[in-house]
């Protein structure tokens, strides 16, 4: 069942079992807050097993473009369109929230980005590859981050 993310009230529903479920929780609002105020729009998201077109499309393009395989359980997805933009979330277990933005547009902004909510590791998958950035959060904490350009067609 969808789940509205609520950014006044962060609460961790749908991330209980994840060790670092306070700061997923805050990750995830942070999101919320940043699409409500940008785009007006209301985040909401779903339990992996009942949308697992977008986990399946997420981990497609991590594996067809970089050979990524994230071996955490996934928590909860969601996909929507805002601006021209076709944006796909997953928040993993272990803390991780990965998106996938694509233009609609042919020749404009596609990417990959991964967010590491505050406490967790860095996924050995991702430990080798990338170099994460931090960036404070009032609802998250510190938050590590980094991306990767998608090349191919999705």
């Amino acid at each position: 069942m969808p789940y509205i993310v609520d950014f006044e009230n962060v609460s961790t529903t749908g991330l209980e079992s994840s060790p670092v479920a306070e700061a997923l929780a805050g990750l995830r609002a942070n999101e919320a807050r940043y699409y409500r105020n940008k785009y007006g729009h209301v985040f909401t998201v779903s339990p992996a097993e009942e949308v697992p077109e977008v986990v399946e499309r997420v981990s497609r393009i991590l594996k067809e473009e970089r050979d990524i395989v994230i071996s955490s359980r996934p928590l909860e997805a969601t996909a929507f369109e805002v601006d021209g933009l076709q944006m796909a979330y997953v928040f993993y277990e272990s803390g991780l929230s990965i998106n996938v933005m694509y233009s609609i547009e042919a020749g404009g902004k596609r990417a990959v980005g991964f967010k590491l909510a505050d406490g967790m590791e860095i996924p050995e998958e991702l430990e080798s590859r990338f170099k994460f950035a931090r960036q404070k959060s009032k609802l998250a904490g510190v938050i590590r981050g980094s991306y990767f350009v998608i090349k191919g067609e999705y």
